[in-house]
């Protein structure tokens, strides 16, 4: 997706890297599938800088239609977040999700994939504003070029995008399996999520709460219980397809008190919306559930300004601290970071958004684990 940078300013000091390499986790050989393919691994891409810094590697998942591309390099040329972590002492992962990328997919032997989305694509993530689908749309200034096709950094971008799983319960399941196999693989990590695969990082962090140190939900899939259908004015929002059940996502989470067989959480809408332009969303009726696992890990949620996610993503805070998880929530146009959308890795500033992440990183995991708890599984 990266093209070499061609401005002076743009370059930097050579990065110098003491071990680089990939590794496959989780997954097995299918033998009731014609070929016995090897199904349900994950690739992973892996950095380590000569000089580290920080104890634990940064394991970087992206979204839907995406690849590990998001995070290696920018449409217009310049470093991606690996690189960004790299070059300030923090050993990095990028992985492709199971049947993704270089995760391969045989046959459709885990499930079909959904067709190119050109418009969906522009509507969402490049030129929001023209289309004005949510109400904070009309703010994105920060993706380089027009964000249409045709613009040299969208095609850019477009001819990085890759066909994903169309069952969510099933990607859900099979990359909390790979990621889990990763940790269990490489040790404690901190993980960063973004759009779809912020599911899977509770899912990971409820799983192996001792493996994951920190936890950074970049604009994670959401809203709880439902899905937003974006409509555009005057109604804006509706809630749209099928019940998550266990609220952050369709697989289940540990909750206390735990759920007896059949039965199942009971959630209320809000009676009005936090403020104007924001969804009135969904929580677990009172007296609520706890997430114990969860309540384990620092959590972060980072939302752009002009995001369709910066309409519904408080909502999945509220429902963590409802949890008792405790979760630093982050608006960019808060700390003075504007005209962001969802595809904020790439965008303008994207280096200036992983400074935050950096910094917060710093002080979530400040204290350096003695070399006994870093081995312990």
């Amino acid at each position: 997706m990266a093209r070499k940078a061609k401005h002076a300013k743009d370059t930097k000091p050579p990065l110098v890297i003491a071990q680089s390499g990939h590794l496959y986790a989780g997954g097995r050989i299918d033998r009731s599938i014609e070929g016995s393919p090897f199904v349900g691994q994950m690739y992973a891409e892996f950095w380590i800088p000569k000089t580290l810094r920080c104890p634990y590697p940064v394991v970087m998942i992206h979204g839907n239609w995406q690849t590990g591309t998001n995070f290696t390099g920018t449409p217009d040329g310049r470093e991606g977040w690996a690189q960004y972590f790299l070059r300030r002492g923090f050993a990095v992962y990028v992985v492709d999700q199971v049947a993704r990328g270089r995760s391969a997919h045989f046959s459709m032997s885990q499930g079909s994939v959904g067709p190119a989305d050109l418009a969906r694509t522009e509507r969402r993530f490049t030129a929001p504003k023209h289309a004005g689908l949510w109400p904070q749309a009309k703010r994105h200034t920060q993706w380089p070029g027009t964000g249409k096709a045709g613009d040299r950094n969208f095609d850019a971008f477009y001819a990085s995008q890759f066909p994903s799983l169309t069952d969510n319960e099933t990607s859900q399941r099979i990359n909390r399996d790979a990621a889990v196999a990763l940790l269990d693989k490489i040790g404690p990590a901190i993980v960063l999520t973004h759009s779809q695969s912020g599911a899977y990082g509770f899912l990971i962090a409820d799983a192996r709460p001792k493996l994951v140190k920190a936890l950074i939900s970049i604009e994670p899939n959401g809203p709880p219980v439902y899905e937003t259908d974006l409509k555009g004015p005057p109604d804006w929002f509706a809630d749209t397809g099928k019940r998550k059940p266990y609220g952050l996502g369709l697989v289940p989470l540990t909750y206390d008190p735990p759920l007896k067989a059949e039965e199942e959480l009971a959630f209320v809408r809000q009676d009005k919306p936090d403020a104007p332009g924001l969804v009135r969303g969904w929580l677990q009726a009172e007296p609520a559930r706890k997430l114990p696992n969860l309540a384990k890990v620092p959590m972060l949620i980072v939302v752009a300004e002009a995001s369709y996610h910066a309409a519904f993503d408080h909502v999945t805070a509220h429902y963590l601290e409802q949890a008792v998880v405790s979760v630093t929530f982050v608006r960019l146009e808060d700390i003075g970071i504007r005209g962001n959308g969802h595809m904020m890795m790439l965008e303008k500033n994207s280096d200036q958004i992983a400074g935050v992440l950096a910094d917060w990183v710093k002080k979530a995991v400040a204290k350096k684990p003695s070399r006994k708890s870093r081995s312990k599984r």
